[in-house]
């Protein structure tokens, strides 16, 4: 493994902030290859007060994950040499309460597993200790358990595992490229999801599922229960996993 990536487990401890005080602040913003996962894109699109389908034409690109065959999106970056966050200015992030997963975890990343024996996820995190970043100087010592907390990733994991187990039914049940008709309703499911939701009460794209009235109301209102519902129902579609 490179030097740059120090395994930790959760009880392991590190030190790392970062501020405007850093002399790299904002540096990690540029020369862009960040990618979205569903839960990502509810945050953003939510932060900035737009539906899914403009923030998607705003903000985001589209490609085929190679190994998946599954769509991938990834954050369009803005218009200059440096191909710099969209959301990034002079005084730091712009939507940094609704950040992505990957900017809210780092200087961690985390890489998940299932185990062949017991078919469970194994959750191991890396400390991404890259030349150009200042942080690892500063601030206070945390465990890689507290970081998670303070940063508030739970529930970006929770969110993320959801899909994780999609791309990995995928991989055993269908591998290869999907269907146009299946490639679209993925991408409607995963990343539309105010789109999902107008096909879901005007179009009945799940009235197979029979979906009970408290079910109906919930996802009306409520885009987290929405985009779980939206996971499941790619679970039952194209694999027959309920």
């Amino acid at each position: 493994m490179s030097e740059n990536f120090v395994p930790l487990s959760l009880n392991d401890s590190f030190r790392f902030k970062c501020s405007a005080s850093v002399p790299c602040f904002n540096e990690c913003c540029r020369d862009l290859n960040q990618f979205l996962t569903p839960y990502d894109i509810l945050r953003l699109k939510n932060n900035l007060g737009i539906p899914s389908n403009l923030f998607l034409e705003s903000y985001a690109t589209q490609h085929t994950g190679p190994e998946s065959g599954l769509p991938i999106i990834t954050l369009k970056p803005a218009y200059t040499s440096e191909l710099k966050c969209p959301f990034v200015s002079t005084s730091g992030c712009t939507v940094y309460k609704d950040r992505p997963s990957s900017c809210r975890t780092y200087p961690l990343a985390r890489v998940l597993t299932r185990s062949r024996e017991t078919g469970q996820n194994v959750e191991q995190y890396l400390l991404i200790k890259e030349p150009h970043c200042q942080g690892f100087k500063q601030g206070q010592i945390n465990t890689v358990r507290e970081w998670i907390k303070e940063q508030g990733i739970e529930i970006y994991n929770n969110m993320n595992d959801l899909l994780m187990e999609i791309i990995s039914l995928k991989n055993r049940f269908m591998p290869g490229q999907l269907s146009i008709k299946s490639e679209r309703f993925f991408h409607m499911a995963c990343y539309d999801l105010d789109t999902f939701r107008s096909h879901i009460f005007d179009k009945g794209i799940l009235d197979d599922l029979a979906l009970d009235s408290k079910t109906l109301d919930i996802i009306k209102k409520d885009d987290v229960e929405l985009l779980k519902l939206s996971l499941k129902s790619i679970k039952i579609k194209m694999f027959g996993i309920k």
